[in-house]
């Protein structure tokens, strides 16, 4: 019971850093890169499918993202959706053939995202703490019950703090790696 309680609390504790790591992913850095176009769906044929299932993306050079249309006939809703999106690119089309030119960011501009990043991740560091806090609340639960002995509640909740102290690392090592690529010049 107990090794389920806390497999459980690692799964969610995993999940929280990969959705934190997708965040990342959406954010704009002055480097050309096709996460940016991962929230992107296109209306196509009336049923928005994201775009990565329309095209293959890649980066030539850092600050384009080369985006190549299987279907020809898809070209024209690939451009509009790209255009009515936050990302705040203009996309230039050669054919089947879409290319975003990247600009670099400003300085104040970059400021703000470390900002913005830091409060994703501080969101994350909470999720991690819920989860640590879900999973003790369970094991005081047993022991109330008598399903476990006062020592393996311990045992456990150091496990889990363990455990939390990990993710939270995780977490930490995440934002310097992306504090650092948004502060590159």
């Amino acid at each position: 019971m107990v090794r389920e309680l806390i497999a459980d609390g690692k799964r969610r504790m995993e999940s929280a850093v990969e959705a934190l790591r997708s965040e990342f992913n959406a954010v704009r850095t002055g480097r050309a890169s096709t996460g940016l176009l991962d929230r992107i769906h296109v209306d196509y044929y009336g049923t928005k499918t994201p775009l990565k299932q329309l095209a293959s993306l890649a980066t030539p050079d850092p600050r384009t993202i080369s985006i190549t249309v299987f279907d020809k006939a898809a070209v024209n809703a690939v451009v509009r959706a790209l255009q009515e999106s936050d990302l705040g690119l203009t996309p230039n089309t050669d054919g089947m053939i879409i290319r975003l030119n990247v600009p670099p960011l400003t300085a104040e501009r970059r400021k703000d995202l470390v900002r913005l990043v830091k409060g994703m991740a501080e969101d994350g560091r909470v999720a991690v703490r819920n989860v640590r806090r879900d999973v003790i609340q369970h094991l005081k639960d047993l022991k109330k019950q008598g399903e476990i002995s006062e020592d393996d509640e311990k045992r456990a909740e150091e496990e889990v703090q363990k455990l939390t102290d990990t993710y939270i690392d995780k977490i930490n090592d995440l934002l310097r790696h992306k504090e650092e690529e948004i502060l590159e010049i």
